[in-house]
């Protein structure tokens, strides 16, 4: 995947915008990875995927055959951090109902629900269950949509094609994704762009807060602010992670270096 946004990015510099489409591919991490690639070339950049598991039904089903299918657009700016919106189209990604089962924690009421639709907040019977699409229909359509972009239109798999890597490791999962990027010079010279960028960041960010906030935050600013702490103090895994890699470690007779 990073070579294929490498590719866009190249393809975009030369005629001014490219998307590039992928298939054979496996879970390629979080979407603002590649999103976000293109900003530092003063280009707007937006990934599509097809999730590799299938945990959503279509809009009144209960048959898993659609994925999480995340969505993440990057657009850049001068001195203000890039804007960068990176969301499953379900109201959790999986990844975050997984975590919770390994702390030991609930989940909350409007993230999962079982075969009857009546709300399910234990993440250890998450395969009673199946996630919500954002926004209801409007969710489950921009879903839908995802993967015919990412995966219909490539020749990837997509609904009941998908291989589910959590549990199978080792069918080949033709996972599918796309990749574009656009030069910002197409509409107007960079430089007053990424001004104008950084005017309404602000200017968004400066606006009347709702009693008891203390900040307004732009798509992307949280986490852009981890990378800089967690690249100063490191990253935080759970406890119940870290005894499994070094549990895995032992079997695979590799030394510790967690401690």
């Amino acid at each position: 995947m990073t070579f294929a946004t490498e590719l866009t990015i190249r393809k975009a510099t030369q005629t001014g915008l490219a998307w590039l489409g992928i298939r054979n591919s496996n879970h390629a991490g979080p979407a603002a990875v590649y999103s976000t690639m293109p900003v530092a070339h003063d280009m707007i950049g937006m990934y599509m995927t097809v999730a590799n598991a299938n945990h959503m039904a279509p809009w009144g089903g209960v048959e898993l055959i659609l994925g999480t299918n995340p969505i993440s657009l990057a657009i850049p700016a001068g001195e203000e951090p890039p804007i960068a919106l990176d969301m499953a189209t379900t109201v959790s990604s999986y990844g975050k109902i997984k975590l919770a089962a390994q702390k030991g924690e609930s989940i909350p009421v409007g993230w999962m629900v079982d075969r009857q639709g009546q709300p399910l907040t234990d993440p250890k019977r998450s395969e009673e269950g199946l996630l919500l699409p954002i926004g209801g229909y409007k969710g489950y359509g921009l879903n839908v949509v995802i993967g015919m972009l990412a995966g219909v239109l490539n020749g990837a798999a997509f609904g009941r094609d998908v291989v589910d890597f959590n549990k199978d490791l080792a069918t080949p999962n033709n996972g599918g994704h796309m990749i574009f990027a656009m030069r910002v010079d197409n509409f107007r010279p960079a430089e007053e762009f990424r001004q104008e960028m950084d005017r309404v960041i602000r200017e968004i960010r400066s606006s009347q807060r709702m009693e008891g906030v203390d900040r307004i935050w732009l798509p992307g600013e949280i986490e852009f602010e981890k990378i800089r702490d967690r690249r100063k103090k490191g990253i935080p895994v759970a406890a119940s992670t870290v005894e499994q890699l070094r549990q895995l470690a032992d079997e695979l007779n590799l030394t510790d270096r967690l401690a």
